[in-house]
């Protein structure tokens, strides 16, 4: 089974089960992996995923060349373009599918190429001391074509992207943590606990308002700021017609806990 998809509650955890492979994603993988992502962006009772990989030496290493390759290549021209077109990219996540409900990847060992596209595509990323990151595609011929080249910039100073990209450049988790590529930096046996503190933290908020704000963010980036603010002021008046901006304020006045239905 290259993909393991489980639930604790409200969370999903989605790991890539390749560890005899640095947990490579090949087509099948990819495939399994798009499934999971649409599991979780159609379940209701789910509101936080978070991904990772299987074993303590990498959350994924990227594309397994011998197998991905290959089958890529053999693609027509229509056929790969009706599949960049359909098909949620590499991963099942890195383009072509929008999940507003957040996502934080678990990077417990090798960050590499493929593999840092994916956790680019997450939203929050906890990092174990001995990870690594890099984004090697240009010293094997090819370029970071599953979003590294348009998410990477957009998340560090320009200027590093480029050293990382065009220099097949690797870096350690302090480096990512002081380039604000991961969220923490924590000892291995830690990454898991503290992904999923955060992503029960994420899950005490009003579910519906977390996802209108990574989708107010996350589709800001791409605006000009007078339509970033037509786009913030249409989710709010969205928000609050529903009832979970009803119990959110009237529990802050009774001093209890509020009980989010995501309705």
């Amino acid at each position: 089974m290259p993909v393991i998809f489980e639930k604790r509650e409200k969370i999903a955890i989605i790991t890539i089960n390749r560890p005899e492979a640095m947990n490579a994603i090949d087509p099948e993988t990819s495939e399994e992996l798009g499934k999971a992502w649409l599991e979780f962006r159609d379940n209701p009772d789910l509101w936080v995923a978070i991904l990772t990989g299987a074993g303590d030496k990498a959350f994924s290493a990227g594309a397994d060349l011998k197998k991905m390759i290959p089958f890529l290549a053999s693609l027509s021209a229509f056929e790969r373009k009706e599949r960049e077109d359909k098909f949620p990219g590499f991963g099942g996540i890195t383009r072509n599918l929008n999940i507003w409900k957040p996502i934080i990847a678990a990077i417990n060992g090798f960050c590499l190429a493929g593999g840092l596209e994916m956790a680019l595509a997450c939203d929050l990323r906890v990092a174990a001391e001995h990870a690594t990151f890099g984004l090697l595609e240009v010293s094997r011929g090819i370029i970071p074509g599953a979003g590294g080249t348009q998410r990477l910039p957009r998340m560090i100073p320009l200027a590093k992207a480029m050293e990382i990209i065009l220099m097949a450049q690797r870096i350690d988790a302090q480096e990512a943590l002081r380039l604000g590529l991961v969220n923490r930096v924590v000892p291995a046996a830690e990454v898991m606990p503290t992904a999923l503190k955060m992503a029960e933290q994420i899950q005490q908020n009003g579910p519906l308002a977390v996802r209108a704000a990574k989708e107010a963010i996350i589709r800001g980036l791409s605006l000009p700021l007078d339509e970033g603010l037509r786009l913030e002021s249409v989710l709010q008046s969205y928000l609050l017609r529903t009832e979970d901006a009803v119990e959110g304020p009237k529990a802050f006045a009774e001093k209890r806990k509020p009980n989010f239905k995501a309705k």
